[in-house]
């Protein structure tokens, strides 16, 4: 599930406007109609391609569809009522309500599954991990078993898909047998050394596992150790049967994952009698048949998934696929079309260019808006300017020619009839044209090819929102390889589905569903409606000749300011003459004749093509289409120079490469950073050769552009060798590059193939002087100065009473290649450096002591152990980079390295390392973690960091293997005493804010005074309270202290959790009117992340885990802040000074704006200033900057020219709860500076602080300075796949 595996495809025959020819006037697209098949596809989120598959497999199983619309308002209740707290709805069976209504009844190409992954309790995020289908299908399940507990419906899914296998063990001695019975859902079959399906489950439930040996039973009835055979049945068969396919497999060779993509069938109908316990029944019993194959295109880590399916109602339209449908003598007669007209193409014949572009094209067939675009694309010229005097306009061309073009796709789409015309009426082709019978012998063909088809094999290939047509055959080109089947789903052949069901997808559909379809196909029409009317309109894009020169053969801007290119709203039905007109009337003062001219902006700049001479044409007949660029002059010359335009004098925009030697370059080459190949060290401008772009016309010829560089004749032209051997570049070697031969210099750009980007290497004779370039034959090898073959490796020494020795750190450059074991770089490093040599107190180096390599991050942190058994390549290890070697082990490929702590996060160099396999569970990973910490007992856990570095969820399964659980090298466990927390509740720990000073000037200035005893006594009970935390709020430093813990439900709201935060023991003697007046914070890396929304809001809604820490801020006055609602503080700048006055905090509602004219105004009304005299920067306070906020982006479009504004609540500046927003009045304040001197004095302390990491030292203060400034990256969390039910019982 990577890349453009998710990007959707459109469906054939929608759209009559093409992108280009598109019009953006800010009416939203409306989704297109459903395709040819007639069936609904789904969108992908970015990763969901796997709910897609088995939602379609789900939506077309009848039997589960109905149970599902079977259930209703009174059981399941009504979606409108789901955020009412007393009311339990239902909300996923109700979603998928709808979405399975939506993809039966409503008109779109494919239907959202936004509202359903909501009802999952999926955040945004979500939609873009990768999930395995297997999984899914049983979660899904279990989810909606969950939500249908005590309805109706409460035991469908366990009657449609649950079945019963029984295991037996017999003693061979007694007989005595031994049962145990369990259901299944879905039966996994193994893959690995199996031919088939069949044989599969031969072997799970005929073949008989023996104890015998080493490997005997104890039988309970001969009380001994006994031979016995273990064997499984089925006992009870569900009417649907899933099988789950072992597709991926684990090398413990290799250690590694692969996917099994060996032959693999799977029958269409399968019998399942031999598989049976009791075989007594009838055949129909057992006999079941293929409707649903869930396929996975890709490898272990990733791919895609779409799914074949067996449309059992016959709801969409089957045709047979395109490829198939077309009789042979058709298929020959479209091979004769390219063979006959495409060699044979004349430019003065339209017919035959035509034709040629159109059989050229992979649909064989081209938009009617876009055949004048195509045809000017392959002849340089426009129909108008080229055909229209001797044959008409295209249209009427195309009319008068109906027996060889046609129009397809509601008339939008030109294609080539089938059927060649006579010789006669085809003068550029000498193909013979099909008889009348064998015509009628193709139609006859046709139909006993349909007739062939057998009845009800309606298959489609639903890929996410693409829907096409199959052949059953089609199937097996699953059974092997990367795209393969994942999944079967197979029903039995008895279920047989009523006549008044067949091609009616309304079919036990409610009626309020079937309205709702209703309702949103009417606002899809008028949608579509609306935007073809917008679709009409084009914007082109006017360059005045008077703001151009010519220079290098193309067209240069005088000015590069924007605004001298005017834009043109025009509608492209009128013609060139309106629009002619319309350009007069804007440019008044122009003076003369007009003359407009097809341009396009290219590399080397603007470049003219055909002219507009025909007033009478349409724009769209013209070729004149949205965003084309239309250069307004004389028709002669600009400035006095001659244009030349046509596609044969295109500008090439070339990269001339000159010798550039000396003190300067020599410097450059030890200053080089990084090298891997001479080719990538060429194009980074590195030392040796300089680089200059230069425009030259394509018809110029190799001799003019020697002249025009002021090069003298004996100098040579050099360009790159394509062909040079491959590795000669490797490490800093030579590139090759071949000298142009003395008839290419009359010959042309165009001729000789250059392109924009290629290099041109001039040489004099006199620089093969140099060493850098070597001439053998017509080849010039291009030496680069340095070698990167090489690693440097540093010894970082063990340190001594946490202070390092400058003087102890090492550096050897070792000889190294892509393909050298890490382990012996290491080995030549500890030679080198004589580590083994060395006395064991002079560096602290014990005798025998092992060593390990590690890299660097660009922060200077150590980052795990490379596994030494790998190559530098596989190992990921660029050349030319830094390895540090440190005391310690290394992992091996099946082994973790972990980080360890025990109790909170862990502070830099604080952390403790262990290595252990990865197949090691839990529990075993946590007793040795205790045996290296010195601790015993029972009473501990892990728990893994968070996103935020702080400790998050315990690893609940102890049974588990940390593979299983996704621990990854080089992650942080954290050792927590006490046992594991029950799930279902959540612990939190609360934090009480409080700044004395701010709180006793605030209510000095009111009437409140119990309220200030009542803050005073609190306070006062929390000084016993030995745990703080120091907190960045309001520009000043705040302390938090620790007031107690709560265990709430995830269910609860977050008025249950303020009420139960007041019955702690630390905040008794506070009274509060109502919770209203309270605050709560959630915490973040020791900073006020967010406030806590909705009084009525589940703890489960706000995404509270159990460990979160939650801070409480008493008010003044009651708040409810609604979800677009920013808390900011804000501080007005002192004038003339570089600080502020006290910073107040400030509500901004950013709901219906969130641009920095919104906010302006905002604080403009506060102050009761002018919104244009104000000037504002958020201040970082992890960087102590200022990022000015300005009222518009600096991007500008290219095509629209127009500034977008920006919203404060994306990127860059994500304005959030706590922001410090600084504010400058420009009436009194001339400075528009916005740092501090405690900014300065910031920024010097975390330069010394990155240098002293640098040098592979621990910053003083490092961590305390972090948790006060609350230093903490934003990252997105990562989550399991679940799905959240709630409580109906």
């Amino acid at each position: 599930m990577f890349g453009n595996l998710f990007e959707e495809e459109e469906e054939e025959g929608y759209s009559s406007v093409s992108s280009k020819g598109r019009a953006v006037k800010g009416v939203d697209e409306p989704p297109p109609p459903r395709g040819k098949s007639n069936l609904c596809g789904i969108k992908n989120q970015g990763g969901t391609c796997y709910l897609n598959s088995l939602l379609q497999t789900l939506l077309f199983t009848p039997e589960f569809r109905e149970a599902l619309f079977s259930l209703g308002h009174e059981e399941l209740g009504c979606l409108d009522d789901k955020d009412k707290p007393e009311a339990k709805v239902r909300v996923i069976p109700l979603e998928l309500q709808r979405l399975f209504a939506r993809l039966l009844l409503t008109d779109q190409q494919s239907a959202s599954t936004a509202d359903l992954t909501d009802s999952f309790g999926w955040n945004s995020s979500e939609g873009t991990n990768q999930h395995d289908v297997q999984e899914l299908n049983r979660i899904l399940f279990s989810a909606l078993e969950h939500s249908l507990v005590d309805t109706s419906g409460s035991a469908f899914i366990h009657r449609l898909y649950h079945g019963t296998i029984v295991n037996s063990i017999v003693c061979k001695d007694c007989g005595n047998v031994s049962q145990r019975q369990e259901d299944f859902l879905d039966l996994t079959v193994c893959v690995c050394g199996v031919l088939s399906l069949e044989e599969a489950l031969w072997n799970m439930f005929v073949e008989e596992e023996l104890f015998e040996g080493n490997n005997l039973y104890r039988c309970a009835q001969c009380d001994r150790l006994v031979t016995a055979a273990k064997s499984a049945k089925l006992r009870k068969l569900p009417p649907f049967m899933t099988m789950s396919l072992l597709r991926f497999s684990f090398d413990f060779a290799k250690f590694e994952r692969y996917k099994e993509t060996g032959r693999y069938t799977f029958p269409l109908n399968i019998n399942l009698r031999p598989f049976c316990e009791l075989t007594d029944a009838e055949d129909s019993d057992y006999s079941y048949e293929l409707f649903s194959v869930i396929i996975h295109k890709g490898g272990c880590y990733g791919g895609h998934y779409h799914v074949y399916i067996r449309d059992i109602d016959e709801l969409g339209q089957w045709e047979p696929p395109e490829d198939d449908c077309k009789p042979k003598s058709q298929k020959k007669a479209k091979e004769d079309v390219q063979e006959v007209f495409e060699p044979k193409l004349q430019e003065d014949d339209p017919l035959s260019i035509l034709m040629a572009i159109i059989s050229q094209e992979s649909s064989k067939s081209v938009l009617l808006d876009q055949l004048g675009q195509r045809l000017m694309d392959k002849i340089g010229s426009s129909w108008s300017k080229k055909f229209r005097k001797q044959h008409g306009p295209i249209g009427k061309f195309l009319q008068s020619h109906s027996d060889v073009f046609m129009l397809v796709s509601n008339g939008t789409r030109v294609a080539l009839k089938v059927n060649l015309p006579s010789q006669g009426a085809e003068p550029s082709g000498s193909a013979e044209p099909p008889t009348a019978s064998g015509s009628g012998a193709s139609e006859h063909q046709l139909q006993a090819d349909q007739k062939l088809e057998p009845e009800g094999s309606h298959w489609f290939d639903l890929n996410d929102s693409t829907v096409t047509s199959i052949r059953e055959s089609d199937i097996e080109k699953q059974f092997q390889g990367k795209e393969s089947a994942y999944m079967l789903f197979y029903r039995k052949t008895q279920l047989h589905r009523p006549a008044e069901a067949r091609n009616n997808p309304q079919y036990k559909v409610p009626s309020h569903l079937i309205q709702m379809a209703q309702e949103e196909n009417i606002k899809l029409q008028e949608m579509r409606e609306k935007c073809e009317a917008t679709n009409n309109t084009v914007e082109l894009c006017l360059h005045l000749a008077p703001s151009y020169r010519l220079e290098n053969g193309a067209l240069q801007p005088v000015s590069k300011e924007p605004s001298d290119n005017p834009s043109l709203s025009f509608d492209r039905r009128k013609t060139v003459g309106d629009l002619r007109l319309a350009i007069y009337q804007m440019q008044e003062l122009w003076e003369g004749d007009m003359a407009l001219t097809v341009a396009k902006s290219l590399p080397a700049g603007l470049h003219l093509y055909n002219t507009l001479t025909d007033d009478g044409i349409s724009l769209n007949s013209a070729g004149i289409y949205a965003n084309t660029d239309l250069f307004v002059w004389n028709g002669s010359d600009v400035c006095g120079a001659t244009v030349l335009t046509g596609a044969e004098w295109e500008p090439v925009l070339l990269t001339v490469v000159r010798p550039y030697l000396g003190e300067d370059a020599e410097q450059e080459v030890e200053d080089q950073g990084e090298c891997e190949e001479s080719r990538g060290a060429f194009e980074n401008g590195e030392s040796g050769l300089k680089k200059e772009a230069r425009g030259f016309a394509g018809g110029v010829t190799l001799g003019e552009v020697k002249e025009a560089l002021g090069e003298p004749k004996e100098s040579l032209l050099c360009q790159e060798h394509k062909g040079r051997e491959a590795g000669a570049g490797e490490g800093g070697g030579a590139s090759g590059w071949r000298v142009f031969p003395p008839d290419d210099m009359q010959r042309t750009l165009k001729e000789l193939s250059l392109k924009d980007g290629d290099a041109l290497l001039v040489l004099e004779p006199q620089s093969f002087d140099s060493s850098m370039f070597t001439l053998n034959g017509d080849v010039v090898t291009v030496t680069t100065p340095s070698d990167c073959r090489w690693l440097q490796v540093e010894f970082c020494p063990c340190v001594k009473g946490g202070e390092e020795q400058e003087e102890e750190r090492k550096k050897i450059k070792v000889p190294a290649t892509g393909n050298m074991l890490l382990c012996e770089v290491k080995q030549r490093a500890v030679e080198e450096l004589q580590l083994q040599e060395q006395p064991a107190g002079k560096m602290n180096i014990q005798p025998g002591a092992e060593f390990c390599l590690r890299q660097v991050d660009c922060t200077g942190k150590l980052l795990p152990p490379v596994c030494e058994e790998l190559s530098v390549r596989d190992a990921g290890v660029r050349l030319m980079t830094t390895l540090t070697l440190c005391p310690g082990n290394s992992p091996k490929a099946s082994q973790l390295f972990l980080h360890f702590t025990v109790g909170t996060a862990p502070s830099a160099g604080l952390a403790m390392d262990v290595v252990v396999e990865k197949t090691c569970t839990v529990k075993e990973c946590l007793k040795v973690m205790l045996e290296a910490l010195g601790l015993d007992g029972s009473c501990w856990h892990l728990r893994k960091l968070d996103w935020c570095e702080e400790v998050g969820e315990p690893l609940m399964d102890e049974d588990a293997s940390l593979a299983e659980l996704r621990i990854s090298n080089g992650e942080t466990l954290v050792v927590t005493e006490g046992h594991l927390p029950p799930k279902g509740f959540l612990t939190l720990s609360v934090w009480l804010y409080q700044d004395p000073k701010t709180i006793k000037s605030t209510f000095k200035h009111t009437d409140n005074g119990p309220a200030e005893e009542q803050m005073s006594e609190a306070l006062s009970a929390n000084e016993a309270h030995s745990q703080s935390l120091l907190v960045l709020w309001g520009g000043n430093t705040s302390e938090l202290r620790s007031v107690g813990q709560v265990e709430i439900s995830d269910e609860a709201t977050l008025e249950d959790l303020k009420t139960q935060v007041l019955t702690l023991p630390a905040l008794q003697d506070v009274c509060l009117p109502i919770t209203g007046f309270m605050r709560l914070w959630q915490l973040e890396g020791s900073r006020l992340a967010r406030i806590l929304r909705g009084q009525q809001a589940t703890l489960r809604k706000l995404k509270l885990t159990s460990g979160a820490d939650i801070c409480v801020q008493q008010l003044l006055k009651e708040e409810d802040l609604r979800p677009k609602e920013v808390l900011l503080n804000i501080k007005m700048g002192v004038p003339g000074e570089k600080s502020y006055y006290p910073a107040e905090e400030i509500v901004w509602d950013a709901s219906h704006d969130s641009s920095p004219r919104s906010l302006r105004s905002c604080l403009a009304a506060h102050y009761g200033l002018s919104p244009d005299s104000l000037l504002l920067a958020k201040h970082q306070h992890d960087k102590y900057t200022w990022e000015e906020i300005s009222n518009w982006t600096q991007q500008v479009s290219k095509k629209k020219k127009k500034r977008k504004a920006e919203s404060l609540l994306g990127a860059p500046f994500h304005l959030k709860d706590g922001d410090m927003i600084g504010i400058k009045n420009l009436l009194v304040d001339n400075n528009r500076d916005f740092i501090t001197q405690e900014d300065v004095q910031g920024q010097q302390r975390l330069r010394e602080q990155a240098e002293q990491r640098r040098k592979g030292e621990q910053p003083a203060g490092c961590a305390a300075s972090q948790k006060k400034a609350g230093q903490t990256k934003s990252r997105k969390e990562e989550v399991a796949l679940s799905i959240n039910v709630g409580v109906f019982r």
